[in-house]
């Protein structure tokens, strides 16, 4: 299948409540790279590298875990970054 890359933004109550933590274990889950990192404006981005069904996947277990604590999500395409090899926590 073929690969994607979306760059992502969540706002919301997401700094402080295991967000990144469950979202390195749900892409790792499926098997995604990139990475997760809390941002100064209190968002969380994400860059996450795979199939789009095993993204959306992803996005669907996050939204069913944290949907109360989400405001808005903002999805942009990017092109693969081959320098991902797996998916990490940054900081």
């Amino acid at each position: 299948m073929s690969q994607i890359a979306k760059q992502i933004f969540f706002k919301g109550r997401v700094q402080g409540v295991g967000f990144r933590y469950t979202t390195h274990r749900a892409a790792s889950r499926y098997d995604l790279t990139g990475y997760v990192r809390n941002c100064p404006d209190g968002t969380v981005e994400a860059l996450l590298q795979g199939t789009a069904s095993n993204i959306q996947a992803c996005l669907d277990d996050l939204k069913a875990t944290f949907g109360g604590y989400l405001r808005e999500i903002n999805t942009t395409d990017q092109p693969i970054n081959p320098q991902y090899h797996y998916f990490r926590i940054s900081y």
